[in-house]
């Protein structure tokens, strides 16, 4: 099988394509015929080596997520043929992931691909796809059923899957972009409002009440100015860390007006709400909300280059890879 190997060097990690035998592949239930995974920010930090993502044992196939078929299992929930998906559970991280024309996984952690799409289809939304759709449940398990939405990051991946997938929802979106030139396409997924990052600059402790939940993507002072200006009882959904893993804020938003801070974690989330997140993005994609969602497929050999790119917040929307090409 063909697969994207990192080799740990005195001067950082080599990343190439190497053609390598299938008894390389650790143990798992289930073997899957990839066809195709995705790149995410987390895949960037790892391929680069910027961030510490990887901890197992090099040479090591990135990559985490995976979709394809099953070509083999010894489990009595997947047979042969079965179209699957495989994010999370270390996938890319402990154990080797979806880089590669060939997987393997423990079958608890594979979930089914829904009906009417393709592997390629699945990992147009990958890890980003998930993570928005479990804030959306986040927000929908605090009592936010509908109001004002922010998105942070919302022309990266996570982000412009949340803001076609609240919109879809009902709920009145404002993207928050830094990248002007996605801005047409934000308002595509059913932003109602798009502004510059400028718009969460410094500001009091508690703020007027602007937001009735969020999506933040970046982490850091934005986070903090959202927490301010969340109205009472709202809920902001965390997943990302693009701008700073710190956080600066004070105990107002929370003793004062009852907002809650719920953190998102695709890599772990159980079966039963991953499956619940899957369904929420087919049923969303069906209805069209997905329509102008920016996707460009690239080939594994491209994959150290975009790595780059992401990292530095060059890429706009979705980058799928072929595992074939």
């Amino acid at each position: 099988m063909r697969a994207l190997l990192l080799h740990e060097t005195p001067t950082g990690l080599d990343a190439r394509v190497e053609t390598i035998d299938n008894s390389r592949l650790p143990p798992g239930d289930v073997r899957i015929a990839v066809t195709h995974s995705s790149l995410n920010y987390k895949d960037g930090l790892a391929v680069t080596g910027t961030g510490k993502v990887i901890r197992g044992a090099f040479p090591f196939v990135p990559g985490i997520d995976a979709a394809g078929t099953v070509e083999a299992s010894t489990s009595s929930t997947w047979a042969v043929g079965d179209g699957v998906i495989l994010t999370g559970w270390g996938t890319g991280e402990t154990q080797w992931g979806g880089f590669a024309e060939r997987a393997s996984a423990a079958a608890r952690h594979l979930v089914r691909l829904p009906d009417g799409w393709t592997p390629a289809r699945a990992m147009a939304f990958g890890t980003a796809g998930l993570t928005a759709a479990l804030a959306l449940l986040a927000v929908r398990h605090g009592g936010v059923d509908t109001g004002a939405v922010v998105v942070t990051g919302a022309s990266g991946g996570v982000g412009s899957v949340a803001v076609g997938l609240f919109a879809h929802a009902g709920y009145d979106v404002t993207a928050v972009s830094g990248t002007p030139a996605a801005h047409a396409a934000l308002r595509g997924l059913g932003a109602a409002h798009v502004v510059g990052r400028d718009a969460l600059g410094p500001g009091p402790a508690l703020a007027k009440g602007q937001w009735d939940a969020a999506v933040d993507t970046v982490g850091g002072e934005p986070l903090a100015r959202i927490l301010a200006a969340t109205q009472r009882h709202g809920v902001v959904a965390a997943c990302g860390n693009a701008a700073s893993a710190d956080l600066h804020t004070t105990v107002f938003p929370f003793i004062l007006r009852g907002v809650t801070l719920a953190g998102i974690d695709s890599n772990t989330a159980p079966p039963a709400r991953r499956e619940a997140a899957w369904a929420l993005l087919a049923e969303a994609d069906a209805a069209g909300a997905f329509e102008h969602l920016a996707t460009t497929t690239i080939g594994l050999a491209d994959v150290p280059t975009w790595a780059e790119r992401i990292v530095h917040g060059e890429t706009v929307g979705r980058v799928v890879v072929d595992t074939r090409t």
